[in-house]
């Protein structure tokens, strides 16, 4: 992630395309717009929730643009402009979720209780048929995040999967910092409740089959649970507390003498411990999440958007003497 002058994170993709936009010459202004359409695509996918609707808010959203590329001259500007419109046009192509309902999360609700300690503190082994089963993990987060009311849906997917910081977070959501802030941490502990919830059936390959027959030391679900007594892992009232500001902890945005009150605690509390490293997994598999913009949605439109980004080039430039 780079960073401008300020100080404010900007994704590396928008600051080559702010580069790549300056110059008249057809294959970097398509390279450059191939960058802004991952981008929208991929944000606009984790947000609608549908390809349709992505797809229609990317090529509204690069159409809209055309006419402001040439004169935006800074990878900020650039980002708040895309990350505005877009949010904007799946407010309006957004369908109906049959997940997300609209209502707020209640941070009691997030928590976890003794029984989700318990769990967490067993560790229980990745083994191989992990790796068989990526694919379906990312779709267990993909329906995850769906679920989450959309309000807290788009902070989480701003920030943790589109790398941006609060500050320009709020920007884009017309949101104070620390209404951001609050949104951001029950959206992860939302994530994070969802993906501790046992995973629905599937279809295994041979494969996995055999993968999950050969994990003969592994225990079951149940057992996992059982085999640490619920009254060994009581939430104390300061593990509650570190628990509902956990969010601030992680993005190093406590003041140093609370972080060393919380490190001290941290490291004496294996509850504690368990759960942030949980969160922590949590956070990283959304930042990881990605959805690559389909290669024959994407060429056409971009041949065209290069062709009419050209033409308004011309159309404003100044009459040669």
């Amino acid at each position: 992630m780079s960073m401008d002058s300020t100080g404010t994170r900007i994704r590396p993709e928008l600051v080559a395309a702010t580069e790549l936009m300056r110059t008249e010459n057809p294959e970097r202004i398509e390279s450059a717009l191939r960058l802004l359409q991952n981008t929208v695509y991929s944000f606009s996918m984790k947000v609608c929730g549908h390809r349709e609707d992505a797809e229609d808010t990317m090529q509204y959203v690069l159409q809209q643009s055309l006419p402001y590329l040439a004169k935006i001259d800074n990878p900020q500007a650039l980002s708040v402009w895309l990350y505005k419109v877009a949010r904007n046009r799946c407010s309006v192509m957004r369908r109906k979720s049959k997940f997300a309902p609209e209502h707020t999360l209640a941070l009691d609700e997030l928590m976890p209780n003794e029984r989700d300690l318990a769990h967490l503190m067993q560790n229980p082994d990745h083994g191989p048929e992990a790796a068989v089963l990526r694919g379906e993990r990312d779709e267990q987060l993909r329906e995850a995040v769906l679920r989450m009311p959309p309000k807290y849906r788009l902070i989480l997917v701003l920030h943790d999967m589109e790398g941006l910081d609060t500050a320009e977070v709020a920007r884009i959501t017309g949101l104070k910092e620390g209404t951001v802030r609050i949104r951001l941490h029950r959206a992860r502990l939302f994530v994070r409740k969802e993906l501790s919830q046992p995973a629905q059936p599937v279809a295994r390959t041979k494969r996995s089959r055999r993968a999950a027959a050969g994990r003969t030391s592994a225990p079951a679900a149940a057992g996992l649970v059982a085999a640490v007594p619920v009254a060994a892992v009581p939430r104390s009232k300061e593990c509650q507390e570190i628990f509902a500001n956990l969010s601030e902890y992680l993005d190093r945005r406590t003041d140093d003498v609370t972080c060393a009150q919380l490190q001290q605690h941290i490291e004496d509390c294996e509850p504690c411990v368990a759960f942030i490293r949980d969160l922590k997994q949590t956070i990283q598999r959304c930042r990881e999440f990605a959805v690559p913009c389909a290669p024959q949605t994407d060429t056409a439109l971009r041949q065209l958007l290069t062709q009419e980004y050209l033409r308004l080039l011309k159309k404003t430039a100044p009459d040669a003497c």
